[in-house]
């Protein structure tokens, strides 16, 4: 009977380690997961979640602080113009000789300003995660008018300033779809 004894109270213990190490297995791979998770966001997560913090810390910067709640397009205007400072693009100014060239022969004065390219996926990105942290679309001072206003001029003047013609895309009519879609015979159901 001894040893029938000792076979459950050995069983019953192997059962426990069992179970506690399949406790901690599986809180270590819920840990691995959460780490591959966070390690495996792609390159435009990463960068989205880097700009919105930066733009979080640039509202909290402001004198008074600004509140997320209470950011409008102005504040969004104001961060691009901030991020100028560390721009890597030159932009001459009307005044350098080197204005409307597109490779200057040597190095000028003129300040170095953010690409519009990227101030353009800056607004993309923001935008994008201004909504997933919870904003509405309607809300959206990254989505508003003005902003897209601002990033047309800022690309006319970059261009201006490289000596690179802007011109507006034709857009194809929607006219010619719509003719032949009436031409067409309709089946009836």
């Amino acid at each position: 009977m001894s040893t029938e004894g000792r076979k459950d109270s050995t069983e019953g213990g192997s059962s426990s380690r069992t179970a506690a190490g399949s406790s901690a297995a599986a809180d270590q791979q819920q840990q691995q997961q959460q780490q591959q998770t966070s390690a495996a966001l792609s390159r435009y997560e990463s960068q989205k979640k880097r700009d919105w913090n930066t733009f979080g810390q640039y509202l909290k910067n402001q004198t008074p602080p600004v509140a997320l709640s209470q950011c409008n397009c102005n504040h969004v205007v104001e961060f691009m113009r901030y991020l100028d400072q560390f721009g890597k693009t030159k932009v001459h100014l009307h005044g350098c000789v080197f204005f409307g060239q597109p490779d200057p022969p040597a190095p000028c004065t003129c300040p170095l300003r953010q690409a519009w390219g990227s101030l353009d996926a800056l607004i993309g990105r923001l935008r994008a995660a201004y909504e997933e942290h919870g904003g509405s679309p309607e809300t959206n001072p990254f989505g508003n008018g003005a902003i897209r206003v601002y990033l047309r001029e800022v690309k006319e003047c970059q261009a201006k300033a490289r000596g690179i013609p802007y011109k507006k895309k034709k857009r194809k009519r929607s006219q010619l779809k719509g003719n032949e879609e009436d031409n067409q015979p309709k089946l009836l159901p």
